[in-house]
């Protein structure tokens, strides 16, 4: 299962979910807004990308926090608070994929993320 957590007005979330379904990739979405991440999942996604990579200090969010709030994002656990109380500083989207017991946690509209994805795509018929 692929699950997209991001926003529902964000461009690169929006080309995520279209991509996906292009590619007859089966996924769900979740707004971060309306559904913010547990603290054990941040937890997950800080491990797999690092806690300093979830915040999006490129966004608007970011740019309406105070210097004390955003001088929280150096250090691990001050970016986890900070991602947890603002869950629309997260950098988006992030990308959960779970196949084999395992999960794979991808984040950003890249080239690599694309790369990744595509490897489960289907085969075309």
């Amino acid at each position: 299962m692929i699950v997209v957590y991001g926003l529902k007005t964000c461009d690169s979330c929006t080309k995520a979910r279209r991509w996906l379904d292009d590619a007859g990739l089966d996924h769900r979405f979740v707004d971060l807004r309306a559904t913010p991440p547990a603290p054990e999942r941040l937890a997950r996604w800080a491990e797999a990308l690092g806690a300093g990579a979830l915040v999006n200090r490129r966004s608007t969010t970011w740019r309406g926090l105070a210097a004390d709030d955003r001088d929280q994002a150096d250090s691990d656990a001050g970016a986890l608070a900070l991602v947890a109380h603002h869950p629309s500083l997260i950098k988006r989207p992030v990308i959960e994929v779970e196949a084999s017991g395992e999960t794979l946690v991808l984040q950003g509209w890249t080239e690599a993320t694309r790369a990744a994805l595509a490897k489960i795509a289907p085969a075309e018929a």
